[in-house]
């Protein structure tokens, strides 16, 4: 509208061509062109403002209409080519809009109606100065508020209005410029034009002086925001709060605020309390800020005191914004059941109302000590939930409507901060120890390993918290290999290593515990007499080793083929209550890769890590005489684990086989039932002894429970172990005949082959189970027990009701060869036929069945029909397939389960 509007002035003048004197007309335009290059940038905004607004008002007054419009284009075409080179709309606005302004000037100091009313020819032409601005500024105004989102008023305001005045002076110079042609000649115009560089001098150095002023401010201002977030971080650095953290909460926070509409110094309040709420942690205990798990309600009550302490800390501060009032009440809750105060609704700052929800966002959305971080959709639902009771509606609906686009600009602000590091160059040496040689070294710090001053902070309170858990699990259990393994874990973090080794003291011998790491099987056989070696030395002396040579242990690289990257080593003294209990040996690839805090940390723990080894071995003491089972004699279920562990560690070392056999009586309950317990009991005792006089002497054989026995048979092969099977079905058969005169047990077996089915107890049992319980399922059925025997599993099948022709999708968790139990939320009638299909790729693995009963909602219970011979073998290999396939899936479950 604007070109269109300048266009069409610039075409009537150039449509009415006239000239009073065209040497004037030349030399006013010379000079104007002269006058565009003296410009100011206007602060704050993408503009600039020239002096030949004088020459133009000179024009106006003084020359026809068309030489005023062209003297007007050309010095604004002038001043937009210099020195940027605009594109082509930018030059048409500018020249346009000059021409524009020009015109409505000459009309109003050319208005015979102004003229009649007004007499003064000065006023008159202030009057058309004061148009010349309106028209100008209100179109360039209109623009940049437009292209850079800035409100009109704001900049009309901030950048033109404090000019206008300008403009007044400028009339008053071509008032006096107009006079002078009136009175001499126009040549005499020229003499202003040093007073008007002068004008232009001082509106520059004018202009200048702000931008400093401006720049100044802006300047303390990011000073002080910088304090206050350097401030912030080290506070919060002793909760290891992360930058990227504070980063988040600010930048939500200012952005929702700014969608509310908060300006001024709300927001810069809003600011530095979103860096600075959380001052008042400094007076709660470090062991509830970092607690994993619930507070207790005492300890709830002592964390509340923090937003009062906050508060009390910030008063001091005097901050010239109401910084105070929010982090006071960011605990407050829309309801009123928040702290401090109870308050509720608008009674609480808006201030707090946008932290306490951005808090609550971010407290979900990140890391914890206690827990994982939730995804940011699941957050954002239960902040939705909040909505009206905990947080203000307002402030919800903005976040909901906005936290994709905010998550994203936090995370953009995320990678552009770098913290400077410290350098940490302690260094300790420690004397030469007599007769030793073993210890001479210095104990530095090596280059690289510098902290930045976030993480120096955090690691002082880490080390405390991280010392405290340590000896908390160390007291926690008497399993020594669960003590030394946990122990391990807690310990990495601590201090690095590639290898450790635990060694206990056992007849003047050391002997590895536990270990793990690099060189696993190297430091698992090492037998290391007190006084030689490294350890030895150590454990001797009751002295540490710093940075040693882990090669000098004894028989550690006697083989000359064997090579270790190991190569250097930190050993310190496990001393408890009865003396030396044994040796803690970390190990590493670098050179001098330990320091003196590592050494100083291992000696903080390691009296308590001796007790723990203490304890653990009295325990194991008393457990050695509860490993047998009272009644049949043989070993029971606990020590059956331990067996089964240290055989497959065995078979793990010399790469042999593991054979695993779990027997199961059929029928026992009904001997307890018709001749009493005791009657079971010996038969219990009888098939117990039979079973173990037919194994081999390095065979183990153990009572699991019930009725249930396990045969670990190390090295047997499969077909061994088929014909082991039936070797000793007709020993539980033979029992139950001796004790009741009557064939009435029969013996399932489930047999699984190490490491073929798995590498741990548990693997194995569970699918040796599997398979006990499939065998089961085809063992002649008795009138008084069940059917058919169920079997547990999970699979994903698909249903196909009679007349439909959508299949439906369930989850089978339980199935005999007389029906099942499928999980889905489709309702389907009682006694509707249904076709299941448990393989897609198998066409032959389908079966028919009705509903039997249903749960809506919930699932339904199949009943298959009467099968045949055929259809029943048809079963078997459905029931073999789930149960494979329940286990592969249950394998995959637990190994993504141990890699996390």
């Amino acid at each position: 509208m604007v070109i269109a509007a300048g266009m069409g002035a610039l075409l009537e003048g150039a449509i009415h061509q006239s000239s009073k004197n065209i040497a004037e007309f030349i030399c006013y335009l010379g000079i104007a062109v002269l006058a565009s290059r003296l410009r100011v940038i206007l602060p704050g905004v993408t503009g600039t403002m020239s002096v030949n607004f004088l020459f133009i008002l000179v024009a106006v007054a003084e020359l026809s209409y068309s030489e005023a419009m062209t003297l007007g284009a050309i010095s604004m075409l002038a001043q937009s080519l210099y020195p940027a080179r605009p594109t082509a709309i930018q030059l048409a606005f500018n020249v346009c809009a000059g021409a524009l302004s020009t015109a409505a000037a000459y009309l109003v100091y050319h208005n015979p109606l102004a003229h009649h009313y007004i007499e003064s020819r000065p006023l008159i032409l202030c009057l058309a100065a004061t148009t010349y601005f309106i028209v100008n500024a209100g179109s360039i105004a209109a623009v940049i508020s437009f292209s850079e989102g800035k409100p009109l008023g704001q900049i009309l305001v901030d950048c033109y209005f404090w000019s206008f005045p300008y403009y007044l002076v400028g009339a008053g110079i071509a008032g006096a410029i107009g006079w002078f042609n009136r009175e001499f000649n126009w040549e005499t115009s020229l003499l202003f034009v040093p007073a008007i560089y002068l004008i232009y001098r001082s509106y520059r150095l004018y202009l200048g002086k702000l931008e400093d002023e401006k720049r100044h401010v802006e300047e303390i201002a990011d000073l002080h925001l910088r304090t206050i977030e350097a401030l912030a971080l080290a506070i919060e650095a002793k909760d290891q709060t992360t930058h990227d953290h504070l980063q988040r909460v600010r930048i939500y926070a200012i952005e929702v605020a700014k969608e509310l509409g908060m300006t001024g110094t709300d927001l810069e309040a809003l600011h530095a309390a979103s860096l600075l709420h959380d001052i008042g942690k400094l007076a709660v205990p470090e062991h509830i800020i970092a607690k994993p798990g619930r507070l207790t309600p005492e300890e709830f009550e002592k964390m509340k005191i923090h937003t009062i302490v906050g508060a009390e800390i910030l008063e001091r501060v005097r901050f010239p914004y109401p910084v105070v009032p929010i982090v006071r009440a960011h605990h407050e809750k829309w309801d009123g059941s928040g702290y401090p105060y109870g308050l509720k609704g608008a009674e609480i700052p808006i201030g707090a109302r946008i932290l306490s929800a951005v808090d609550f966002l971010d407290a979900l959305a990140s890391d914890r000590q206690y827990r994982r971080a939730m995804p940011l959709d699941e957050v954002m639902k239960r902040l939705v939930a909040e909505s009206g009771k905990s947080f203000d509606p307002k402030v919800v609906e903005v976040l909901k409507n906005r936290y994709r686009t905010l998550e994203n600009l936090a995370l953009a602000q995320a990678g552009k901060v770098s913290n400077s590091t410290i350098p940490s160059q302690l260094k300790m040496t420690q004397g030469q120890v007599p007769a030793a040689g073993y210890e001479n070294a210095a104990v530095l710090d090596a280059p690289g390993r510098e902290a930045t001053f976030l993480s120096s902070i955090a690691a002082a309170r880490q080390e405390a918290q991280s010392l405290f858990e340590l000896s908390q699990d160390l007291g926690a259990s008497l399993s020594l290999g669960e003590t030394l393994s946990v122990f391990s874990v807690k310990l990495k973090p601590m201090v690095p290593y590639d290898a450790i080794a635990i060694y206990v003291l056992r007849d003047e011998v050391l002997m590895p515990e536990y270990v793990n790491g690099d060189n696993y099987r190297l430091f698992s056989s090492l037998r290391i007499p007190l006084g030689d070696g490294l350890s030895g030395w150590v454990a001797q002396n009751k002295k540490p080793i710093v940075n040693g040579n882990p090669s000098v242990e004894p028989g550690y690289l006697n083989d000359p083929d064997k090579f270790s990257t190991l190569r250097s080593a930190l050993a310190v003294p496990l001393e408890g209550v009865s003396g030396i209990t044994g040796v803690l040996a970390l190990y590493r690839g670098e050179r001098d890769a330990f320091t003196s805090d590592h050494l100083r940390l291992l000696l903080a723990v390691s009296g308590k890590m001796a007790l723990a080894i203490e304890n653990a071995l009295k325990y194991q003491q008393a457990e050695s005489s509860a490993t047998t089972d009272y009644l049949t004699g043989l070993p029971n279920a606990r020590s059956l684990f331990l067996q089964l562990d240290r055989e497959l560690a065995r078979c793990k070392r010399d790469k042999e086989s593991l054979t695993l056999m779990v027997c199961d009586m059929n029928g026992f309950k009904k001997i307890n039932d018709r001749f009493g317990h005791l009657e079971g009991n010996r038969v219990l005792r009888l098939f117990a002894q039979a079973l173990k006089d037919s194994c081999r002497e390095y065979d183990y054989v153990a009572r699991m429970g019930g009725d249930e026995f396990v045969v670990i048979a190390p090295g047997l092969g499969p077909d061994a172990a088929a014909k082991k099977v039936e070797l000793i079905r007709p020993l539980a058969r033979q029992a139950g005949f001796d004790v009741c005169g009557e064939e009435i047990l029969s013996l399932s077996v489930g047999v699984a082959v190490s490491p073929d089915d798995g590498n741990d107890a548990e693997q194995l049992l569970t699918q040796a189970d599997r398979r006990m319980y499939v065998e089961k399922q085809k063992a002649p059925t008795q009138k008084d027990q069940r059917l058919h025997t169920r079997m547990k599993c999970r699979l994903t099948i698909e249903l196909h009701p009679q007349g439909g022709a959508v299949p439906i999708f369930g989850n089978v968790i339980d199935i005999s060869l007389g029906g099942c139990y499928v999980e889905t939320s489709a309702i389907l009638n009682p006694g509707s036929v249904l076709k299941l299909v448990f393989s897609i790729d198998d066409g032959s693995l389908t079966t028919e069945g009705t509903v039997a009963r249903i749960h809506p909602g919930s699932g339904v219970a199949v009943q298959f029909k009467e099968m045949s011979r055929e259809s029943r073998e048809k079963m078997y290999r459905i029931l073999e397939f789930v149960q494979s396939k329940t286990t592969l899936y249950n394998d995959r479950y637990m190994q993504n389960l141990f890699k996390r």
